[in-house]
């Protein structure tokens, strides 16, 4: 998969990007403070469950001795967290020092969600201690405490989709999806869409001068060429930032989509338990594809697919990418083994479909076909095979850093630099690391500390 300039930050980024009173706001749910929890790292979890029940502030260097020597960098990347994402307040004395206490509504919330859950606290604990790095696991998979709304019994609901028909279905909406994008310029569009999608689209993904149809832009194409994950995470992303807008906050926004995470794939959900704000939600999300409704006699629900229920996944999960083989010839005639419609538009963007298999696209890159891809926003740059020969490796500014002290302060900087996006290489066994240049200070400064 090509690398892109678009970045999709996971949702953990997002919320520890808003504002302090609407974080506080957003720790008044107790699953979005067991989904925090969830999201640290494992020495971070340790520190939130040995302060759960202490009411005063701690010294920073009381903290600092509940970890071995060798563990520094470690508890230094364990505090930057806790204190980003507002669950360590900070406070910083003259004369007592620096002092930590956990933010007052996530400790009440978390201890009542502990409490009152489904399964007891020692449970809980142990679940957070053994399992601290859930490799991408969804939410769900590892839950405890009280669903937010129970699904819906059987005797209510009518036939409800196999898992198999729902990830098909999901696929097929979000397929739809990006041939809408493709075709917004075009009088035949694939299904309509909501006007809250309709602006995600027009910024920054399309461009549209006086009197003439909308055109993809270059990040727009490099939209297309990500994979499902990516795509899905920048959607979001521009989906809660322009919230405000449509009169939504954005902290109940975050609240609700991490909420939805906490849901069974493929149960039945009552839509009379929603809010008239998370209904509208709901019908954006559908349209996507992270949910598929219906209705039955008298009441309707909505069914939770896995893009739903994965939204807490980060983006190195690989299972959403696309399968399929594309062949091109030195007289630059393409073969793309692949029965995808979406993939028979964004090839007509840049080369000349001549014919389609039920599962081969024959097309053939011409210069007239080129011409067509510049004015799609599609660059030289990402058109490489016409230059090869003069391009063929691309330079960037970086730093390479080795003779790490131990290993935990290797890991720790490249998990420091993964944070910042800055890894262009790293070596696990040599212990090497190369990060861009626009991020040596702070890594310096990380590794300083």
């Amino acid at each position: 998969m090509p690398q892109v300039k678009i970045i999709a930050k996971n949702f953990m980024d997002m919320v520890a990007s808003l504002p302090a009173m609407k974080l506080d706001k957003l720790y008044d749910n107790a699953f979005i403070c067991e989904a925090i929890l969830r999201s640290l790292p494992p020495l971070a979890k340790k520190y939130v469950l040995q302060m759960l029940y202490i009411d005063e502030p701690v010294l920073a260097t009381s903290i600092h001795e509940w970890v071995l020597a060798d563990g520094e960098s470690k508890h230094t990347v364990a505090v930057d967290r806790l204190v980003q994402l507002r669950v360590f307040i900070e406070t910083v004395d003259r004369k007592k020092g620096t002092t930590y206490r956990l933010n007052t509504k996530f400790q009440i919330n978390l201890q009542k969600h502990i409490v009152h859950g489904h399964f007891a606290q020692d449970v809980l604990i142990l679940e957070v201690l053994f399992y601290s790095d859930t490799n991408g696991l969804p939410l769900n998979s590892i839950r405890s405490g009280v669903l937010p709304r129970e699904p819906m019994p059987s005797t209510i609901t009518v036939r409800l989709p196999s898992l198999e028909d729902l990830e098909a279905y999901a696929a097929e909406q979000w397929e739809c999806f990006l041939l809408h994008l493709i075709s917004s310029g075009q009088t035949e569009r694939t299904t309509n869409f909501s006007s809250s999608m309709m602006k995600i689209f027009q910024r920054g993904l399309l461009s549209q001068r006086d009197k003439e149809a909308p055109k993809l832009t270059e990040s727009g194409f490099q939209f297309l060429l990500m994979d499902t994950n990516a795509q899905l995470w920048y959607i979001i992303r521009e989906y809660i930032t322009n919230s405000e807008e449509r009169g939504v906050d954005t902290a109940d926004l975050i609240s609700f989509l991490l909420e939805l995470s906490f849901h069974v794939t493929g149960e039945a959900y009552n839509m009379n338990t929603l809010t008239d704000i998370q209904r509208n939600v709901i019908k954006d999300l559908a349209d996507l594809g992270l949910v598929k409704l219906q209705q039955g006699r008298k009441e309707s629900w909505f069914i939770p697919t896995k893009l739903a229920t994965n939204l807490s996944i980060s983006l190195s999960d690989l299972s959403s990418r696309k399968q399929g083989f594309v062949v091109v010839e030195t007289n630059f005639r393409v073969y793309a083994y692949s029965s995808s419609k979406l993939l028979c538009e964004i090839l007509r963007l840049f080369s000349r479909v001549e014919y389609q298999l039920p599962n081969l696209i024959v097309a053939a890159i011409t210069k007239e076909s080129l011409y067509n891809a510049f004015e799609n926003g599609i660059m030289a740059e990402q058109i490489r095979l016409w230059e090869s020969d003069m391009n063929r490796v691309e330079m960037t500014p970086a730093s390479l850093f080795d003779e790490f002290p131990s290993r935990d302060v290797f890991e720790a900087a490249c998990d420091f630099a993964r944070e910042y996006g800055g890894v262009l290489w790293e070596d696990s066994k040599k212990m090497r690391l190369v990060v861009k240049a626009e991020i040596l200070g702070q890594i310096r400064e990380f590794l300083r500390r």
